[in-house]
């Protein structure tokens, strides 16, 4: 086994980018940031304290952020690798930059557990209300959680993967 810290410093990049996008729907969502880290030595490597919402939209979006944020940017840098390493064969050191940018990206897409309880906790009274968004979470944040857990046999190494190399492959190949 890889000490957690060791997997922090490698994949630096995603931790900063993970805490941004944290902290920038708190922003988009004005509620308030208290202190942030990018990156430390330590666990965790990085996090945004933010004030508590009871609103289920803001609390959503700071939870789920890093998720869509550092999805998509996994799959944009890991496509600008694509085409020199897949299609050329090309052995380019910046392709495999890009490679590992994304997938460092990629592998920090998951909210901590203690995000996501922040999240199911509202979940119940606002899919009572027949809120569509809260409804729609319970698969999300499940899954989530479920892969939170299975980072011990690499399942946020897979997530990165999968998005960073089989959606580019996909869209590529739809695309030709």
């Amino acid at each position: 086994m890889i000490p957690g810290i060791v997997i922090s410093v490698l994949t630096f990049p995603g931790v900063i980018v993970h805490e941004a996008a944290h902290l920038l729907f708190c922003r988009m969502a004005g509620v308030a940031v208290f202190d942030v880290r990018f990156f430390r030595f330590g666990n965790p490597a990085g996090y945004v304290l933010h004030e508590n919402t009871a609103d289920f939209k803001k609390t959503f979006l700071i939870t789920m952020a890093p998720f869509f944020v550092n999805s998509a940017l996994c799959a944009l840098f890991c496509s600008a690798a694509f085409l020199p390493i897949w299609e050329f064969q090309m052995d380019d050191p910046l392709a495999y930059f890009f490679y590992w940018l994304g997938l460092s990206i990629g592998m920090h897409a998951f909210p901590s557990n203690q995000d996501l309880k922040s999240l199911w906790r509202l979940m119940p009274a606002e899919a009572r209300k027949s809120n569509v968004l809260a409804i729609a979470s319970y698969p999300l944040v499940a899954l989530v959680y479920v892969l939170n857990l299975a980072k011990f046999i690499w399942a946020d190494l897979a997530y990165g993967i999968a998005v960073g190399i089989l959606v580019p492959m996909a869209v590529f190949r739809f695309l030709a």
